[in-house]
């Protein structure tokens, strides 16, 4: 009995210490819980995908055409924060060999790659394929991929504008054209430039001479000075260097630049130029690409998109054609004026476009007939 009475009191001696042990409490002691932190705020800059981009030229950078101003979009591109100093590569020949320079790009780090030539089609596309993490953008082709887009601009609006310039100066009635490639690129600018000369002055012709050659100053000086010896009085282009302008400044001609405001070149002579402004496309793809938006597909974009414009006419211009040039560009970046608009006949007279249509894409982008009031051939 003494053994029990002696055990009970243990018991109850025992139970404050045993309920002050961890975890056997009848009731758990409540603990305030710290205060609740903010979550550090993600700024756009740290978030965003670095882009180290790099370009194919075709030409050198300082061709003051073509190359030019892709590089001069390239620099635009670089002044987005998150987009290292880009690397490029010029004068790369076009076609298969071309091949080992994008991958050599690729290879020292870049992961978006712009080539800026027609001729890097097939390249592209095929480099491509062995690097599925890398976007790749090819400048004036047709082809995509999953990570191939490809990009380029309605030349033919400010063409068609230059045109109007060209038809209201020439005295002679005679426009001359130094044409690089006969590809669908060249012939629709020719065509919507002599759309252009024909709304203004409906009798005059413009000849068109083809070099075969994108940069080759030489070459192209001597075309240019052909047509001047046939009586052309203005001149237009589609080339990357200065040389047609330098014979019209030398010839005293007037002159259509192309790819950048080349008046320098020909002070006297200048009067336009339909030119690129490709920064305003590098930095929206490396914008896209950084922020993980980007898809392929295939831009084309105009003057409402500001990817092409019209160089600022000469104070040679006179007034009422400069009112004109403006109300067409008001026209066209509204939609209410397209170049092509039928009817639209080409040199033998056959009706290309009915009067009320205009040609789809397709029919432009494929473009391979040249329009009344041009005077020449396409080779085959």
């Amino acid at each position: 009995m003494k053994r029990l009475v002696w055990l009970a009191l243990s018991l109850v001696l025992a139970l404050p210490l045993f309920l002050s042990l961890p975890g056997c409490s009848q009731q758990e002691e409540k603990t305030e819980a710290p205060p609740t932190q903010p979550k550090p705020e993600v700024s756009a800059k740290a978030s965003a995908k670095e882009i180290q981009a790099g370009f194919i030229y075709v030409g050198p950078v300082g061709d003051a055409g073509w190359t030019y101003a892709h590089d001069q979009g390239r620099q635009e591109m670089e002044k987005l924060d998150y987009v290292k100093p880009s690397t490029f590569i010029e004068s790369v020949p076009e076609g298969a060999e071309s091949a080992r320079v994008i991958s050599g790009l690729v290879r020292k780090g870049s992961n978006l790659v712009f080539t800026t030539s027609f001729g890097y089609m097939d390249a592209t596309l095929e480099v491509a394929e062995s690097f599925k993490d890398v976007v790749f953008m090819h400048c004036s082709g047709y082809k995509s991929s999953e990570n191939v887009g490809n990009y380029f601009g309605r030349m033919y609006e400010p063409r068609y504008l230059s045109g109007i310039v060209a038809g209201s100066m020439t005295q002679k009635g005679v426009i001359g054209y130094v044409a690089a490639f006969p590809i669908p690129e060249v012939i629709r600018g020719i065509n919507a430039f002599t759309l252009g000369v024909r709304s203004v002055n409906p009798k005059t012709e413009v000849r068109v001479v083809w070099t075969q050659t994108w940069f080759d100053p030489g070459i192209e000086r001597d075309a240019a000075d052909s047509l001047l010896d046939v009586g052309a009085d203005v001149l237009a282009m589609h080339q990357d260097a200065p040389a047609t302008l330098q014979a019209a400044e030398a010839r005293g001609a007037y002159v259509i630049g192309y790819n950048s405001d080349m008046r320098s070149f020909a002070p006297n002579a200048f009067l336009t130029a339909p030119v690129w402004n490709w920064g305003t496309l590098y930095t929206q793809i490396a914008e896209q690409v950084s922020n993980g938006t980007w898809k392929s597909e295939s831009i084309w974009y105009g003057m409402q998109q500001e990817l092409v414009q019209l160089a600022p006419l000469s104070a040679k211009v006179p007034a009422d054609v400069q009112a004109l040039v403006a109300d067409k560009t008001a026209a066209i970046k509204a939609g209410t004026l397209h170049p092509f608009a039928g009817p639209l006949k080409d040199q033998a007279g056959t009706i290309k476009v009915a009067a009320g249509s205009v040609p789809s894409d397709g029919d432009l982008l494929g473009m391979n007939y040249f329009v009344e009031g041009v005077q020449g051939t396409i080779p085959q």
